[in-house]
């Protein structure tokens, strides 16, 4: 059963960890449009799951998790002074290619769409 503490501390991870991101200079990070897509934290807040998406690609994706490991040791760093947590979980960054997936179905759907406009224009 799913305790609501453990979602509350990873929407407020997750909410400070966009915070902590568009302060990063590093510029595999800052390069592509990033997004956390979901953050997963461990029943004893020892570790934290980060999914990390690029609109570019899971290849820009997976560049950012390279930066973003080089610089987990400030990010948690920053993290235990903004929450205030007793123990600061460790971060695991994974690249996730979701918003590339939904861009991509969203595509689709526009272009059934305008098929279908089409066939019914042509049958009036």
């Amino acid at each position: 059963m799913p305790s609501h503490r453990i979602d509350r501390s990873a929407e407020d991870i997750k909410r400070e960890l966009t915070d902590i991101f568009r302060s990063l200079k590093d510029p595999r990070v800052t390069s592509c449009l990033l997004s956390i897509v979901r953050v997963e934290l461990t029943n004893d807040f020892s570790v934290c799951k980060v999914y990390v998406s690029a609109m570019e690609g899971i290849e820009h994706a997976q560049n950012a998790v390279k930066g973003l490991k080089s610089a987990a040791g400030y990010i948690r760093h920053e993290l235990s002074l903004r929450l205030r947590l007793r123990h600061t979980p460790e971060l695991r960054f994974i690249a996730d290619n979701s918003i590339e997936h939904s861009a991509d179905i969203s595509k689709l759907l526009d272009s059934l769409a305008r098929s279908d406009k089409h066939d019914q224009d042509n049958e009036e």
